[in-house]
C-alpha cells in the first residue's frame, strides 16, 4: 500500500517560498551602524546659547581674521569654546576639558611668539587636541579618526543649524525679526559712534580695525567661517560620535614562538646598536671618528635621520606586536612583557644616541631652527616610548592614546616657552667667537630673538638688532608680545 506524501501547511509553504525568493538581508556591521547614528545627530535641538555664541564669534572673526595672527586670534579661540566648554564641565569630562584648555593655550602662542616654526607647530597640535577633546575619543582608532569625525561634523552642522534657525522662525517670526533689527541697529550705532570717537582721539582710533570697503566681502566670508566653526565645535561636543570608544576587533593571538622570533630579533638588533654606541662613547668621540673616517657633520647628519625613523618604526612595531601578543597564561605574559620591555628600553638608548649625535653636530656647526625641531621630534618620540613602557607593566593601555595627545600638547607648549629663536642666538654666541657669528642666518630669525640680541656687546648688538624684524603691531587684533617688545626697543 503506497502512502501519500504529507501536504505542507499553507503558512509553512508560503514562508518557504518567501525564504527562497527573498534571501536573508545581512546585518550591518558596527561601523555602518555608528555612521548612521552619527548622521542622525543633526536632528538634535540647537540651544539658543549656541546660536548666540556662533553669531558673536562670527562678528569677532570678521574683525580679527584679516589681521596678522596675534591677540585677536587668541580671543577668537576662547570665544569659540564658549558654547562647548560648559557642556564638558556639565558632563564631567575633565580629561577632555584639560585637552581643550591645552588647545586654547597653544593658540594663545600666536599672541606671545613670532617664530613661524613655533606657531605652526602650536596651531597643528592645538587642532589635534581640540578634535580629540570635542569627540571624546578614547581608543587609538577614535583618536586617529578624530580629523575625519571633525570634517563629517562640519558637514552635519549645516542641516543642524538650518533646522534650529527655521524651527525658531516658525515658532516666533516676530522674535526673529526683532532680534535681527536689534543687531542691525547695534551695528549702525557702533559704526557711527566708533567713527566719531576715532576722529576725535587718535589713540582710540588705533584700537579700531581699519575698514576698507574692498575687504568687506572677505570679512563676511571669514565671519561666516568663524561662526560655522564655533557651531560645529559646539555640535560635536553636545552630540559626540558614537565611536569614541570604537576599537578594532580582538586580533587572533600568535603562537608564542612565532611571536617571539621577530620581537626578540628587533630587541637584539636594538641592544647591539646601543652597546656599540656606548663603547664608542667610552673610547672617546674623536677616536670613533678617526676609526670611521667621518667628520662631525657626516657622523651626526648621516645618523640622526635614520635613528629618528628607527624610533618611530619601533613604536609602530611594538603597537602591532602588543596587539598580537599571546597572553593566555602567566608564562606567555612574562615572555611577551620581557620581550617588549627589552625592545622599548633599548629604543630609549637609540633615542639617546640620536640626541648625542645632534649634540655633536650643534657643537660643531651651531644651532638652527631645523636642528631644534628635529631634536624636539626625537624627544616627543622618546616620551611616547616611556608612556608605552608604563602601559606595558599591567597590560592596560586605555589611558595611553589621550596621554600621547596630552604629551604632545605639553611638548608644544614647552617649545614655545623655551623660545627657540632666542636660544639659537645665545647658543651660537657662546659657542663661537663674535667675529664668527653667522649674522645673515641670525637676521632671518623672528622678533623672538630680540631679547637675546640685546645681551650682545657692541657693535654686534646694534648690527644684529638692525637686521632683526621690529615692525610695530598693526592694531589690537595683530598685537603680539614679541613684536611689541621688538618695536619698543628699536
Amino acid at each position: 500500500m503506497t502512502s501519500t506524501p504529507p501536504v505542507p501547511e499553507p503558512a509553512a509553504a508560503a514562508a518557504a517560498t518567501r525564504a527562497w525568493i527573498a534571501p536573508a538581508v545581512p546585518q550591518p556591521d558596527r561601523l555602518t551602524v555608528a555612521a548612521g547614528t552619527f548622521w542622525r545627530g543633526y536632528r538634535e535641538p540647537v540651544a539658543t546659547s549656541v546660536l548666540a555664541g556662533a553669531g558673536a564669534t562670527g562678528l569677532l572673526g570678521a574683525v580679527v581674521l584679516t589681521a596678522r595672527p596675534g591677540l585677536g586670534l587668541a580671543i577668537l579661540t576662547v570665544a569659540g569654546w564658549g558654547a562647548a566648554a560648559p557642556v564638558l564641565v556639565r558632563r564631567r569630562r575633565w580629561a577632555d576639558l584639560a585637552l581643550a584648555v591645552g588647545a586654547v593655550a597653544l593658540v594663545a602662542v600666536v599672541a606671545v611668539r613670532d617664530s613661524t616654526p613655533v606657531i605652526v607647530t602650536a596651531l597643528l597640535v592645538a587642532v589635534a587636541a581640540a578634535l580629540v577633546a570635542a569627540t571624546g575619543a578614547r581608543s587609538p582608532l577614535a583618536v586617529l579618526a578624530s580629523p575625519l569625525t571633525g570634517a563629517a561634523t562640519a558637514v552635519r552642522t549645516l542641516p543642524w543649524l538650518t533646522r534650529g534657525v527655521l524651527g525658531r522662525a516658525h515658532a516666533s517670526v516676530r522674535t526673529v525679526v526683532g532680534t535681527a533689527a536689534a543687531v542691525v541697529v547695534a551695528l549702525l550705532l557702533a559704526l557711527v559712534l566708533g567713527s566719531l570717537f576715532a576722529a576725535a582721539d587718535p589713540v582710540f582710533a588705533q584700537l579700531l580695525p581699519h575698514l576698507d570697503l574692498a575687504d568687506v566681502p572677505a570679512r563676511i566670508v571669514l565671519g561666516f567661517l568663524a561662526a560655522g566653526a564655533t557651531a560645529a565645535l559646539a555640535h560635536l561636543v553636545t552630540t559626540p560620535p558614537p565611536g569614541a570608544r570604537f576599537q578594532l576587533g580582538r586580533a587572533r593571538a600568535a603562537r608564542l614562538h612565532e611571536w617571539l622570533v621577530p620581537v626578540l630579533t628587533l630587541a637584539v638588533l636594538v641592544w647591539v646598536f646601543v652597546l656599540v654606541q656606548v663603547s664608542g662613547l667610552l673610547g672617546g668621540t674623536r677616536q670613533l671618528l678617526e676609526a670611521t673616517g667621518l667628520t662631525y657633520a657626516q657622523y651626526a647628519r648621516q645618523g640622526f635621520g635614520q635613528l629618528l625613523l628607527a624610533t618611530a618604526l619601533t613604536l609602530l612595531v611594538v603597537a602591532v606586536a602588543a596587539r598580537r601578543a599571546p597572553r593566555e597564561t602567566s608564562t606567555q605574559r612574562l615572555w611577551t612583557s620581557a620581550a617588549l620591555g627589552l625592545a622599548c628600553i633599548g629604543t630609549l638608548g637609540v633615542v639617546a644616541s640620536a640626541l648625542r649625535r645632534m649634540d655633536l653636530y650643534v657643537d660643531a656647526f651651531g644651532l638652527t631652527r631645523l636642528r631644534v625641531m628635529a631634536t624636539w621630534a626625537e624627544l616627543v618620540l622618546g616620551a611616547g616610548l616611556v608612556l608605552v613602557i608604563a602601559a606595558g607593566f599591567r597590560w592596560r593601555a586605555g589611558w595611553l592614546p589621550r596621554a600621547m595627545v596630552g604629551t604632545l600638547v605639553l611638548a608644544a607648549l614647552g617649545l614655545a616657552v623655551w623660545n627657540p629663536d632666542a636660544q639659537i642666538v645665545r647658543h651660537n654666541v657662546a659657542a663661537t667667537e663674535l667675529d664668527g657669528l653667522d649674522l645673515p642666518y641670525l637676521a632671518g630669525l623672528s622678533s623672538d630673538a630680540v631679547p637675546a640680541a640685546q645681551e650682545l656687546p657692541e657693535p654686534e648688538r646694534s648690527r644684529l638688532l638692525a637686521l632683526l624684524p621690529h615692525e610695530a603691531p598693526d592694531g589690537w587684533a595683530a598685537w603680539n608680545l614679541a613684536r611689541a617688545r621688538a618695536a619698543a626697543d628699536s
